[in-house]
């Protein structure tokens, strides 16, 4: 099977959409296909990277188109970045597919859905959309007005005739799925496959044999972890208030991982509140996340509710690999809601309810055994459900059904 990916970021970026892509990419090269990735010459927080035009890793053919380089910074800046890469990765795109070829469009930039279903339909080609969120949605939910109107309309047209006329639309989450089918989508061309991490690596460590904690000056504290992107998708309103709520038991560490456009004002309100028992360290190396993640008692995951069925957060699979207790902030009916409510695997408080969020971190605190008890149900969902084998499973299984039923 010769399959062609297309993203913005791959191996050896550290981005959560490359990292699972170069996941699926070489497992399928081990698995005997001819594996092509189309991707920038950037890193996700490098946008003055200059990796290589063509290479090949771990027998994936990748070929890194030129783009512009003004980065994530500004709307402008990053509206140049996707352009050039809708022209440049359009072009490499149409030089490599023929009729054996199945073409996989992720959904970073959004929209190369539509220029990859142009190319799929000259060039014969079987294709795969691989949603990770539902664009221009999620963006008119964040304010961005000018996808508003008329304007975001047209481009819903063009983003739906793209999912239409795909082959297979996969999607990430049962409500995700649902938002697509409305799209005007075939039930039987929607597949949900969910993101996933290594449960080899990410396993559950023991306080007493992590050397981060010791380094983090964390040893006998209950630490409260969000660990990711901090992006805007994420409120973190109502979780610095249960940080100022429980600023006096000193019991409490809340501990932020990662980066993201709201790091830098997350940071300022901590200082501005004058929260001593807040924070922040890097992004931590990929070969590190398993002993990173195990440093958190419980670990924090917000979204927007809003965004429900439009975003999956990924570090889910994370905190469930590490076996640690889910604290999610956000709808009490949305996809990790039910899922952490049917698998007991941890606790939800309501947006905007502070007092509700420190009073469950409390009562955790205060019983370890029902944090450990959570945490061992959370690892047992992600072995039976989301590790990363049967991800790589169903995702081989769903690229050969399609392209038999496309060529049959």
């Amino acid at each position: 099977m010769k399959l062609i990916f297309l993203n913005r970021y791959f191996f050896p970026d550290h981005s959560a959409t490359s990292q699972l892509l170069s996941d699926l990419a070489f497992y399928l090269a081990g698995r005997g296909h001819e594996v092509h990735v189309i991707s920038s010459r950037q890193l996700y927080d490098a946008p003055e990277a200059q990796l290589a035009s063509f290479e090949q890793v771990h027998g994936v053919q990748v070929h890194r188109v030129w783009t512009s380089r003004f980065g994530r910074t500004n709307l402008p800046g990053r509206a140049a970045d996707y352009l050039s890469f809708y022209v440049t990765a359009t072009l490499k795109l149409f030089s490599l597919a023929d009729s054996s070829t199945v073409v996989v469009a992720k959904t970073d930039p959004p929209l190369i859905s539509v220029p990859a279903s142009w190319v799929a339909r000259w060039r014969g080609a079987c294709l795969v959309n691989w949603l990770q969120d539902v664009f221009p949605e999620v963006a008119v939910k964040l304010g961005v007005k000018a996808l508003a109107g008329r304007f975001g309309a047209c481009v819903c047209t063009l983003r739906n005739a793209s999912l239409q006329v795909a082959d297979m639309n996969v999607v990430i989450g049962e409500r995700m799925a649902l938002r697509v089918r409305a799209c005007g989508v075939e039930a039987d061309k929607v597949r949900v496959i969910a993101n996933w991490v290594d449960g080899s690596v990410i396993t559950p460590i023991s306080p007493d044999v992590n050397p981060l904690l010791e380094g983090w000056a964390l040893s006998g504290k209950f630490v409260v972890m969000y660990s990711g992107n901090m992006g805007r998708a994420h409120e973190f309103a109502t979780i610095l208030d249960a940080a100022t709520l429980l600023q006096s038991d000193t019991r409490f560490v809340f501990l932020f991982v990662g980066g993201g456009n709201q790091l830098g004002p997350l940071g300022n309100a901590v200082a501005s509140l004058g929260l001593a028992n807040v924070q922040f360290r890097p992004y931590q190396p990929r070969d590190q996340l398993g002993l990173s993640l195990s440093v958190g008692d419980v670990h924090l995951i917000s979204l927007r509710p809003e965004l429900e069925g439009l975003i999956v957060p990924s570090k889910f699979y994370g905190v469930l690999a590490a076996g640690r207790p889910v604290v999610f902030v956000g709808a009490a009916d949305g996809d990790l809601a039910l899922q952490i409510t049917s698998a007991d695997c941890g606790v939800v408080a309501e947006q905007g309810d502070a007092r509700g969020l420190a009073n469950l971190l409390k009562r955790l605190g205060d019983t370890p055994s029902e944090a450990e008890r959570m945490g061992s149900n959370g690892r047992r969902l992600f072995d039976g459900k989301l590790n990363q084998s049967k991800a790589m499973a169903d995702w081989e299984e769903a690229l050969e059904y399609t392209l038999q039923k496309y060529t049959g």
